[in-house]
């Protein structure tokens, strides 16, 4: 049925283009007879190079694993308040912008800042094609602004680190051997009343061959949340095992892929007023409408970038 559904989607496109091909083919016909005007034909030009230009960048999405969709960790840097409250505000934009293109959006795990924001925060972004359209975010990304938290008023620079990794289906086979795994379980933080301070319903997981660790606290069950952490493990396996496969393909290509601290994907420059993503150049100079989750350009710009490469 997915593969049935991916498939409509690339037909309806098609059937898409075509009918304002042919709908563009006649309005020149009529202007021709002087029965629209110039004005209207131009604007069904105008309408058709945007379906096409869309098509376009949706073709560029054709690894395996773009259809899926994604989990997505936010990690503040060094710097304190001020990059917990950095790393909430991402968190923010990425809920917001999953919101308006129609994913589900779900938080799976939270550690809050000790004065405000969040230290760390993993989400679930599901939906056709969220990792494609996602997996540029990985990265480090600086922010610039007047602190609030700064009594003198400073200008201050706080990073934070996203990750992002394909949420695997029943179509994809990782193999997890139930012995590799250690579990935790502890009493879940935040929301939820007087269940949460009663019952061990979080839990930690250890993948023990490759050290990867990870938490839920999503469900009131901890029966449930096993059952998401091990999903959660193994879309991480097979991250990692797409940059191994990377790695192989190019190693100029995996150096380029790394997070490391000092080489920021995007910076966010509030006091003037511009957000740029330093791969593409691609800048946006409403830095309101960025942090609410306007960022579509930004991930077609490096999908048309990186399809170019």
């Amino acid at each position: 049925m997915k593969e049935i559904k991916i498939h409509k989607l690339w037909v309806n496109k098609f059937n898409l283009i075509k009918v304002n091909f042919d709908d563009l083919d006649a309005m020149a016909e009529f202007y021709k007879e002087g029965e629209v005007s110039e004005e209207e034909v131009t604007a069904q030009y105008e309408k058709c190079l945007e379906i096409i230009e869309d098509v376009e960048f949706r073709s560029t999405l054709d690894q395996e694993e773009d259809e899926l969709s994604c989990l997505l960790e936010i990690n503040a840097g060094a710097g304190g308040t001020e990059a917990c409250d950095w790393a909430e505000m991402l968190y923010r934009m990425y809920v917001m912008y999953g919101e308006k293109a129609g994913y589900k959006v779900k938080e799976l795990n939270r550690v809050d800042g000790d004065v405000a924001g969040v230290k760390s925060v993993e989400i679930e972004i599901s939906g056709d094609y969220a990792y494609g359209m996602l997996k540029s975010e990985n990265g480090v990304h600086r922010l610039v602004r007047i602190s609030p938290y700064n009594a003198q008023g400073k200008r201050m620079t706080s990073f934070a680190s996203v990750f992002v990794h394909p949420l695997i289906d029943n179509s994809i086979e990782i193999e997890v051997n139930p012995a590799d795994l250690s579990w935790d379980t502890f009493r879940a933080s935040g929301a939820g009343g007087q269940h949460v301070n009663k019952t061990e319903s979080a839990v930690r997981c250890r993948h023990l061959p490759s050290g990867i660790v990870v938490e839920c606290q999503a469900e009131r069950s901890q029966h449930r949340n096993r059952e998401i952490a091990i999903e959660m493990l193994k879309s991480r396996l097979y991250q990692k095992t797409l940059e191994e496969k990377r790695a192989l393909q190019s190693e100029t290509e995996a150096g380029k892929m790394k997070n490391e601290w000092g080489s920021q994907i995007r910076s966010y420059v509030l006091d003037d007023r511009r957000v740029k993503d330093h791969r593409t150049n691609h800048e946006n100079r409403n830095t309101d409408a960025v942090l609410n989750g306007d960022i579509e350009s930004f991930l077609k710009a490096y999908l048309m970038w990186d399809g170019s490469r």
